[in-house]
């Protein structure tokens, strides 16, 4: 099992002059620290006005900054927003911080989140999937063809030469956001490795992974000609401390990040510049959902995260990400949490690494079949509940012309 650190840059109020600031110097001292100490890779989100949950609207820049003061590490897009990008952008800047960083990135593309973020952009939020399909058709061949020109409903332009070009060939592994649970089949299906969040328990995890690869191996639907990337990697809240009382005092960094999460979903952006998530926060932090939240994390004592992560591992899960830079987690916090899982928990499944990758070598050769297994009694991630809500590409359609009718009828 491999392991990364994810960034959203959560920065609650109240801020100061100096807030973003030490924000990002302190998250590069700690993506610089992830890499001496063996962590595999950093995955930076882009997210657009969403106040105190991310302040990551630039993530190549971050990356690019990353880059120059790691030696090892791979550099993840998790996600870039194909909606809100131009095609012919994102394949110049992949490109580049490829160039720059010596060929360690990994190219995850999502749609991004609801009106808050895509609406400035002048981009519905039922055209999100129709549009992230078109560009990933859009922009794959731009990194290897001399001339390449396009023409859908959403782009459309003449024959040019996208340069530069990738340091990796044909291009950087390609990854899909799996915000939705359902979405890892489909990223099955397109042949990419799915990031989504950490699995309700062990049966849940395994069933996934099954459906993952059964419907990489004999359902495939590729958007483009591009290399496969068979992998699954999710996200959990983390905190690594001696004990788990102490871990659990520095852990409620992860239940803002699901609160925020929650409320920019429900509300929207209602008042920019105005709010304070983190005082409508402290009220739910002590809920049941909240401290439920806590103890689905990777929370605790070395010995009590080894358990959890042996489950993920026998479930051949290939990559756990790490959320540790959440709420008002402090940078020592940060800092004393991966080195101390570095240092009594990552060699044991660092070492399982060589026995996955024959597992997976076998299934993706046809010398060991998976079972079908029924995914629809997991269908939620293990840090949702009904104030997260996640609609299907038709859901949302057929939502929004409901809306429309309604108030066509008022």
């Amino acid at each position: 099992m491999k392991f990364g650190v994810f960034y959203e840059h959560q920065l609650p109020r109240p801020w100061t002059p100096n807030s973003e600031y030490e924000l990002f110097q302190n998250s590069l001292a700690q993506v610089e620290l992830a890499d001496r100490l063996g962590y595999d890779y950093i995955w930076e989100v882009e997210h657009h006005f969403l106040e105190e949950y991310s302040h990551s609207a630039s993530p190549e820049v971050f990356l690019a900054a990353a880059s120059q003061r790691t030696t090892n590490i791979r550099l993840g897009h998790g996600i870039i927003q194909l909606t809100t990008n131009q095609p012919h952008r994102v394949a110049e800047r992949v490109a580049t911080l490829d160039l720059v960083s010596g060929g360690r990135v990994e190219l995850g593309m999502g749609e991004g989140a609801g009106p808050a973020e895509l609406h400035p952009f002048n981009v519905r939020v039922r055209d999100k999937r129709d549009r992230w399909e078109e560009a990933v058709q859009a922009i794959i061949p731009m990194f290897t063809r001399d001339s390449w020109e396009f023409h859908g409903k959403y782009h459309d332009f003449p024959a040019r030469n996208v340069v530069p070009k990738p340091y990796q060939k044909p291009h950087p592994p390609l990854w899909v956001a799996c915000s939705n649970i359902r979405t890892i089949a489909e990223a099955g299906q397109w042949g990419m490795g799915a990031l989504g969040f950490s699995f309700v328990s062990p049966d849940a995890a395994k069933a996934w992974v099954h459906r993952y690869y059964n419907t990489f191996l004999h359902r495939p639907r590729r958007l483009a000609d591009y290399a496969t990337n068979p992998n699954i990697a999710i996200v959990n809240g983390f905190m690594c401390a001696r004990t788990d009382e102490e871990a659990l005092e520095k852990a409620s960094g992860w239940t803002f990040f699901i609160f925020a999460l929650s409320y920019y979903g429900r509300k929207g952006v209602d008042a920019p510049g105005q709010g304070n998530l983190w005082d409508e926060y402290q009220d739910w932090r002590r809920t049941e959902k909240a401290q439920a939240a806590l103890r689905n994390g990777l929370i605790g004592s070395p010995e009590t995260i080894r358990r959890r992560l042996r489950q993920f591992a026998d479930a051949h899960v290939d990559q756990v990400i790490l959320l540790n830079q959440a709420g008002k987690t402090t940078h020592q916090d940060i800092c004393d949490s991966l080195e101390l899982f570095a240092k009594e928990v990552m060699p044991e499944f660092h070492a399982r690494e060589a026995e996955h990758q024959m597992w997976k070598r076998d299934v993706l050769n046809g010398l060991t079949v998976l079972e079908e297994l029924d995914t629809d009694p997991y269908d939620l991630y293990a840090h949702q509940n009904e104030d997260i809500v996640r609609l299907t590409p038709e859901q949302l359609k057929q939502r929004m012309a409901e809306k429309e009718k309604a108030a066509a009828a008022s």
